[in-house]
């Protein structure tokens, strides 16, 4: 069998894909050192598995919107729904989610969002593999498919922005961010925006996601609402819920609950021992178990929902046609509620994909000590700004890298075949739609805690020793859960940030130096924007290399780049010297040499836990097995 395996990776390396994913033995002069066919392949499987929650997640958030179907709520008339008074959310809510009609179209919804979310998935991870040659996986991003669910649209479209409009702001998004990746800008918009007002960002999506994962119409349903504070326990069964949908006795003895409990439990202790899928591992407990009729916690009780599910469920294998998300986009582009969602989804965006692939460009050793980017991110970034707008054409949200990639790196992946590989396995998953269709939102909660969790481990490295830098942040934290709007948490954490240090500043100069914080050395520095000799820092990524190879001096010619530059050694900008990667990868590398000075605040460890993958310290140790 090895002997095959040895045989197999020689041909493929010695083929045109082999030279066009630089594998080791193609003869391409930057061929990857220890990059091997059934290496990559191996790689790009195991970032499936632990990113293959997202079809189910995104789905069941995404199509509490309501999609593209019409309910005929009327606050007019209490016939649909109405008081008589003025339109109320709730009301809207709570009578569209009793029509029988309108929720078969959004089961239809919820089917259509499953391949949608496959399909993007699959063109993306392929589309980064290659044409920027990383081991990257992408989907529609865990977060931002809240914002966009409970925040923009509002839950059965009791938002101020509909559906429809929603994805024409992600679709403008796009075009938007693929020209800030074209011209370098998104470094320069990355920057902007304080430290620790990035870091709370991650935090407070983190808390945002726990709280929708509690909730009931996408988690495990422990919170409930109370009209006295807002939210309080739930986990009680239908019956015993008032008209509000608050839980009126019998708390805590819902089985569906416990159940998503359960599934909590299973996931964190796999986590624990580094066994990778431990999310998907733990969905799919929670939802076989919920699979058999006969149970208190079935997903096909004998009701028509029910009979529809399971019938659809039979199948098994099968391709579902989008019927009602595909190209729906409405431009209707004069409020100010479109133009903040617009706004909101370009940073959350910037922040998140470029933090996420400049983490997993260190992680894997691609990064350049001297230009303080790595090779390919041009392509990448361009290919991801294409697919966020060709997202928004099959009907869902902003499309971004997942840190989950780095289970695939930690096997070995180095090259874009992995990223393929990613891609493929998605495409197998278009056709097991009533599968991923069967997933109860009891299921997919405790996915959502789990990374919800994992996002808030950053939350040590915000700077609580100086008020200046903290109050800000934590207003951003505290404020996306509590308005369930992640705008508003960064607009209150922005205008805190501008006014305490803004009124600082101008008590500084007006004394003259004289009313200081005792402690301002304590805050994190202001943000430069240094240039260097051939434009780092200033000029775009893809200029600075050509600069660099007008003058001989090839940015991609170091170590991590090439099995034969192990005796070189590179400057960093202060001149200390950088050792490359020997291709054994056990070097050890200094964060600060070869991560930009805006990125390392970027949280690249949220998913560690999951993914049995540290990326937390500034070691990477290389993982080259044996080519089985």
């Amino acid at each position: 069998m090895t002997g095959i395996v040895t045989r197999l990776n020689t041909a493929v390396a010695r083929s045109p894909i082999g030279r066009w994913f630089m594998l080791e033995g193609s003869s391409h002069p930057r061929a990857r050192a220890n990059t091997r066919f059934s290496t990559e392949i191996r790689a790009g499987f195991a970032t499936f598995v632990t990113m293959a929650y997202i079809i189910s997640v995104n789905a069941l958030i995404i199509s509490d919107t309501g999609g593209t179907c019409e309910c005929d709520y009327d606050y007019m008339d209490p016939t649909k729904g109405g008081s008589g008074g003025i339109a109320s959310a709730a009301e809207r809510i709570t009578y569209c989610g009793s029509n029988q009609e309108y929720m078969a179209c959004v089961d239809v919804i919820k089917k259509d969002l499953i391949v949608a979310t496959a399909a993007i998935a699959c063109i993306t991870s392929t589309a980064v593999g290659l044409f920027s040659n990383l081991p990257l996986g992408l989907a529609p991003g865990m977060g931002i498919n809240a914002y966009f669910t409970y925040t923009v649209v509002g839950k059965f479209g009791s938002g101020k922005v509909s559906y429809r409009v929603a994805l024409a702001a992600v679709f403008i998004e796009g075009l938007i961010f693929l020209v800030l990746s074209i011209l370098g800008l998104r470094q320069w918009l990355a920057r902007c925006i304080p430290r620790n007002i990035k870091i709370a960002t991650g935090v407070g999506i983190g808390i945002y996601l726990t709280f929708i994962g509690m909730q009931s119409s996408a988690g495990i349903g422990l919170i409930r609402s109370d009209p006295a504070t807002l939210v309080g326990l739930g986990a009680c069964n239908s019956e015993y819920l008032d008209a509000s949908g608050a839980c009126i006795s019998h708390r805590m003895e819902s089985p569906r609950t416990w159940m998503g409990i359960l599934g909590l439990f299973l996931i964190s202790i796999l986590a624990m021992y580094r066994v990778k899928g431990s999310i998907l591992i733990g969905i799919l407990f929670v939802a076989i178990v919920s699979w058999f009729r006969n149970s208190s916690v079935t997903y096909f009780p004998y009701d028509a929902a029910g009979e529809s599910r399971f019938n659809y469920f039979k199948q098994v294998v099968t391709f579902h046609t989008i019927e009602k998300t595909w190209a729906v986009m409405q431009f209707e582009m004069n409020t100010g509620e479109f133009w903040l969602a617009l706004i909101t989804f370009l940073y959350v965006d910037i922040l998140d994909t470029t933090g996420t692939m400049f983490s997993m460009a260190q992680f894997a050793g691609f990064m350049d000590p001297i230009t303080g980017d790595f090779e390919g991110s041009t392509p990448a970034f361009i290919t991801d700004a294409l697919c966020v707008s060709l997202g928004a054409v099959f009907g869902t949200s902003d499309v971004t890298a997942f840190v989950e990639s780095g289970a695939g790196i930690t096997e070995g992946g180095r090259t874009g075949l992995t990223a393929v590989m990613t891609g493929f396995c998605f495409f197998i998953s278009l056709f097991f739609s009533p599968i991923f269709s069967a997933i109860p939102p009891w299921a997919t909660g405790p996915a959502l805690i789990f990374v919800g969790s994992l996002m808030t481990k950053s939350v040590s490295d915000i700077n609580f020793n100086y008020i200046g830098d903290s109050i800000p942040a934590f207003l951003t934290l505290v404020m996306m859960p509590l308005t369930y709007n992640i705008a508003y948490g960064l607009l209150g954490g922005l205008l805190a940030s501008v006014v305490i240090n803004g009124i600082v500043f101008i008590l500084e100069k007006i004394s003259r130096g004289k009313w200081v914080p005792p402690n301002k050395n304590e805050r994190d520095p202001v943000m430069s924007f240094q240039m260097g000799p051939q434009g780092e820092g200033v000029l775009p990524p893809w200029l600075v290399r050509l600069i660099r190879k007008i003058k001989g001096r090839d940015p991609v010619e170091h170590a991590e780049h090439g099995i034969n530059a192990g005796t070189s050694q590179e400057k960093s900008p202060d001149n200390k010297t950088v050792m490359p990667l020997s291709p054994s990868g056990n070097e050890d590398i200094e964060r600060d040499q070869i991560i930009p000075d805006m990125l390392t605040e970027m949280p690249t460890d949220r998913a560690s836990s999951a993914t049995g993958v540290d990326l937390s310290g500034a070691r990477r140790t290389s993982d080259h097995r044996d080519e089985l």
